[in-house]
Parts: structure tokens; sequence; C-alpha cells
């Protein structure tokens, strides 16, 4: 369970770069959503590092703390330093809070199935947060 709460706190370190990144160089039509969105986000991301963080020192464990351990673990794609439109900032964001609500979701499986309550309950709270957010950003997407 450590190992895997510790891959999901390096790749909330790693999307929090990313999301904030993207707030810097977010580029078009939608620079005024997006600009403040993504702030939201990033300020979003960086709560749940800390609680995730906590919760594996609650159970005993030792969460990552270096920022090369953070890569070398994450795999969520870092993003270059460059203007990138809406369209594809979205795309991105969506892809990313997917795969967090998956791994979040086997996450909370194995909280239940090793009786971990306290990973569980944070699990609830996270999945609820991020299927919003994702709704929320797939809704924002342009109609095809």
């Amino acid at each position: 369970m450590e190992k895997k709460l510790n891959l999901l706190l390096a790749d909330l370190v790693v999307e929090y770069h990313k999301l904030q990144n993207f707030h810097w160089y977010v580029k078009g039509k939608s620079f005024f959503t997006l600009h403040g969105k993504l702030e939201e986000l990033y300020n979003s991301v960086n709560k749940s590092i800390d609680e995730v963080a906590e919760n594996i020192l609650i159970i005993g464990g030792k969460p990552l703390g270096s920022l090369k351990e953070f890569l070398a673990h994450s795999k969520i794609k870092e993003e270059e330093d460059r203007y990138v439109c809406g369209s594809y900032i979205l795309k991105e964001v969506i892809t990313d809070f997917q795969y967090f609500l998956n791994l979040i979701k086997e996450l909370k499986i194995e909280a239940d199935e090793k009786n971990e309550y306290i990973i569980s309950g944070l699990m609830d709270d996270l999945m609820k947060e991020f299927a919003k957010i994702l709704w929320m950003l797939r809704q924002s997407e342009e109609e095809k």
C-alpha cells in the first residue's frame, strides 16, 4: 500500500508542476477562463499532496520527498516550457485526471481489503474531488 501511495504522491507532485506550467503558458481564446481554473486546480492538487503524504506517515510509511524521487516514480508526463492552446491543455489534463481517478479507485479497493480505513476514507474524498473536476473539464471541451 505504501508503494502505491507513494506513486500517487509522486504523480500529484508532477501534476502540480504541470498545471502550474500550463497556467503560465496558456495562450489563445480560452486564456482568461483557463488561467484562473488552472490556478484553482494546482492549488487543489497541492492540498491533495499534503493529505497523501501525511496519510503515508499515519500508517507508518515514509513518503517520497525529493524531486528526483518524484520524477523517478511518477507516471505523469512532464510538460515542456512552451505556449500551448486551451484545447491541448484540456486534453492533457483530462487524460491525467482520468489516470488519477483510476489509481485512486485501485487504492480504495486495496485499502478496503486491508482494513486501512483511514486510507479508504482519504480515497473516498479524493475520488469525489477528482471525479467532479474530471466532469467539469469534460463539460468544458469544445463540441465536435
